[in-house]
């Protein structure tokens, strides 16, 4: 009588963004995974976007952090509190008594300690059962692929801190290879070469906004520019140059070659009938990192093979948690073993 008062969640826990499914109402919560705590008593003061904008600009007693590195917990205390915090806001009628059940998206390559960091600190955020997925299984459940089939589907997701490649079939993965390259690793790409070409540091979120704006994979039929504001580091002063999407696609090279290899890796890994059903079906491609200009076009380039990306990537990983919840039965055979 009670059950209308606990909505199952479904978490996509990713080290840029976590986003938030709730049974019935779709995903309700989609914010930076940051969180702002005061240094002296660890009392969290913000999360998400609020806490996003203090990057860089908190005074000394307040520190503003993003608990989530390469795809797993690096602040374990700080993942708990971002957990906690996202599930009461998540939860309409928060009883103790009626805690829910929580599917997290990890990814495919995690350790055994960093599943159990994962599981017992959505635990302690007030769960009743936590499962974990694979990352790329989630999002291709979300993308609606008939991940019972026999037949192949090769997926590419490009988070915020690792960026996983599976061939999928018959509700397991087949091969895989994960890196831990993403968008986080392309902000830090240009963070680096404006600072060796031209003696200017800008912080995170200028380096997101010109990969945003003007950052490639593949060169472009009218390559684009724009403003950069930071400071110079000969003279100690603010500094504003004009950067060009030929030089943000030379600094973010060395990550998206990375991409590239480990998208080869695994087609090499592929047995040979799912490697026909590729062929036939081509790559899709999901997260925020997908969204990068010509990087589907690189990859065409690079394997001869068609490669898709899907209109909302950000939102596939959750929406499959989602999908899983509503089939328990169907979908046990995707969790992963340290969940169970």
């Amino acid at each position: 009588m009670f059950g209308f008062l606990s909505s199952d969640i479904g978490i996509d826990l990713g080290t840029a963004n976590t986003l938030v499914h709730v049974s019935g109402r779709g995903i309700v919560i989609n914010e930076p995974s940051v969180v702002a705590v005061e240094r002296r008593t660890n009392k969290v003061l913000a999360i998400g976007s609020e806490a996003k904008r203090m990057l860089g600009r908190t005074p000394g007693e307040i520190i503003a952090v993003r608990p989530m590195k390469d795809g797993v917990i690096a602040d374990f205390q700080m993942v708990e509190s971002l957990l906690t915090r996202l599930i009461q806001i998540a939860q309409k009628y928060p009883l103790f008594f009626l805690r829910p059940r929580i599917v997290v998206g990890v990814p495919s390559g995690i350790t055994e300690v960093e599943k159990r960091a994962v599981l017992e600190s959505a635990q302690k955020a007030g769960a009743r059962e936590v499962y974990l997925v694979a990352e790329p299984m989630a999002a291709a459940i979300g993308m609606g692929i008939p991940v019972e089939d026999p037949s192949g589907n090769m997926i590419i997701d490009i988070g915020g801190g690792t960026s996983e490649i599976a061939v999928i079939a018959l509700y397991g993965i087949v091969c895989d290879a994960s890196v831990r390259v993403g968008g986080d690793e392309m902000d830090e790409a240009i963070i680096n070469y404006l600072k060796k070409n031209y003696n200017l540091l800008v912080g995170e979120g200028t380096a997101e906004k010109i990969k945003m704006q003007i950052g490639s994979a593949y060169p472009l039929d009218h390559e684009l520019e724009m403003e950069v504001r930071g400071r110079d580091l000969m003279a100690g002063i603010p500094h504003t140059l004009k950067i060009t999407s030929a030089e943000i696609r030379e600094a973010l090279a060395e990550p998206v070659n990375a991409i590239v290899e480990a998208v080869k890796r695994a087609l090499e890994q592929t047995p040979p009938e799912l490697s026909a059903d590729i062929l036939e079906k081509g790559i899709v491609m999901t997260g925020g990192g997908s969204q990068l200009r010509g990087l589907d076009e690189l990859l065409r380039q690079e394997t001869n093979l068609p490669v898709n990306v899907i209109d909302d990537p950000l939102v596939c990983v959750c929406k499959g948690t989602a999908r899983i919840l509503e089939d328990m039965d169907k979908y046990y055979k995707v969790l992963m073993e340290a969940s169970r």
